[in-house]
């Protein structure tokens, strides 16, 4: 038994299904067969037992009226009477008090095949002779001069030969529903796995042409639909980070190699002829330390982009005051740039708290000054304001008048690595990195940041985020 459940549980899915769908049909099919044969069977046996009595009940009356007159010459001249109640394929035989026959009445019915027994009582039973099927009923009869017993016995060729047909149509019918269940079950199973086939061609595709290959989506409001909108969405996401994770790669790579060829190529300069000219180790030192600095500050960056997108916003959660923390930010700045005149229009935060971790807002907000400052030119001037804007919304923004970004490129300013002009980038110390690390920040809880900017002009950056009052 376990190794046939072992089988099966090995077979297709599809086949497992039609076969279970079979076998249900056929132990339903067969239970209810078998309920409508049992009825239809004792249907039957009752009407044959309710006609065999009904022609001994018109007997017992018919020799009731007679019984002060009845005997064996009585019964003799009755045959034309019990002739004419006689059924098809019935014998009625009148016995003496001793068993013996002294009237027998048949239709196609021999005589021999049931043998002759006097009753006291009514009896009613089956019996077969060979392969004919029998109903007997015996009753006594008596009068003041003749005591002996009615037989009658009734051939059940017919209802054998219907109890026959029906079967046969049962089995038939129990046979043609299985192969049809058989058959409706592999339809409906093939049916039913059609989309799951489907995703399972589409992964083989994956595998062979990457990950740009789609479940064909027909939305039919069902959970097989449900099944193919998600797997391509989660296809979506998957493609999208592969790609992300392929261009973050490429760019630190191509970020971490410039330094690292810059010393190893005065390192390897100094190895060949330069240890002995001290002009050419001063030169060489400080143009290693310088990109050692900067490949330093690019590993950190890095760390600072992990931890932005591994942080959980659950962990050292604090309530504090908002409007506080960015005048003590804005001040600390100033110190840093005295040459820069920052501004601020936070009165709107007045009693607001926010809930978050105090180093993640004031890295965020570190990292929008940054930029300001960076890449201000002629103006060197900057305004931090907030606003409430919803119930249990706020808005930071913080702009400044420096050179701005082309409206083609303000959509990518928020990816790793990437800056509008790499050049001017690199010699203000730019890595890329510093807005990406915000936006995930900003989104660990649930807010929005985005950034509106015209070159030459100045950019604005805005931070929203849910607070409590």
């Amino acid at each position: 038994m376990k190794k046939l459940r072992m089988r099966f549980t090995r077979l297709p899915i599809k086949w497992q299904m039609t076969l279970w769908s079979a076998f249900m049909l056929f132990v339903l099919f067969t239970v209810y067969n078998a309920v409508q044969y049992i009825g239809i069977n004792q249907w039957m046996s009752s009407r044959e037992v309710e006609s065999v009595r009904k022609t001994m009940g018109e007997l017992q009356s018919y020799f009731t009226e007679k019984s002060d007159i009845l005997d064996a010459s009585q019964i003799v001249r009755s045959r034309h009477f019990i002739q004419s109640i006689n059924q098809k394929n019935q014998l009625i035989r009148i016995l003496d008090g001793e068993g013996k026959p002294v009237l027998t009445v048949l239709t196609a019915l021999p005589e021999d095949w049931v043998v002759p027994r006097p009753v006291t009582k009514v009896e009613l039973e089956s019996v077969w002779h060979q392969e004919e099927h029998l109903l007997v009923l015996r009753a006594p009869v008596v009068s003041e001069k003749f005591r002996g017993t009615i037989e009658i016995v009734s051939n059940l060729e017919t209802f054998d030969e219907l109890e026959g047909v029906i079967t046969l149509v049962m089995i038939l019918g129990g046979i043609g529903g299985i192969l049809l269940s058989g058959l409706g079950g592999l339809l409906l199973a093939s049916r039913l796995l059609r989309p799951v086939q489907c995703i399972t061609e589409t992964m083989r595709r994956i595998q062979r042409n990457g990950l740009q290959e789609r479940v064909p989506f027909y939305d039919n409001k069902d959970e097989i639909s449900a099944l193919a909108h998600v797997f391509n969405e989660m296809m979506d996401q998957l493609e999208t980070s592969f790609r992300k994770q392929k261009q973050f790669v490429e760019d630190a790579s191509h970020e971490l190699r410039t330094p690292i060829a810059i010393i190893s190529g005065h390192l390897s300069m100094l190895n060949r002829w330069g240890k002995h000219d001290p002009v050419l180790v001063d030169e060489s030192l400080s143009a290693s330390l310088e990109e050692l600095e900067r490949l330093k500050g690019l590993v950190q960056e890095l760390l600072e982009l992990t931890r932005a997108e591994n942080a959980s916003p659950d962990g050292a959660i604090e309530l504090f005051d908002l409007g506080e923390t960015i005048a003590q930010i804005v001040k600390n700045v100033s110190v840093v740039h005295p040459e820069f005149e920052i501004s601020t229009d936070v009165d709107a935060l007045k009693g607001v708290q926010i809930r978050l971790v105090p180093n993640h807002i004031k890295q965020i907000l570190l990292i929008l000054l940054d930029n300001a400052v960076k890449y201000s030119t002629e103006r060197n001037k900057i305004h931090v304001s907030a606003v409430l804007v919803e119930d249990r919304m706020l808005r930071i923004a913080i702009r400044d008048y420096g050179m701005g970004i082309p409206k083609e490129e303000v959509e990518h300013v928020f990816d790793r690595f990437y800056r509008v002009d790499k050049a001017r980038s690199r010699k203000r110390g730019g890595s890329g990195l510093g807005l990406s690390i915000a936006k995930r920040l900003v989104e660990k809880y649930h807010g929005d940041i985005r950034l509106k900017s015209e070159e030459n002009q100045g950019t604005t950056v805005t931070v929203q985020l849910p607070f409590s009052r």
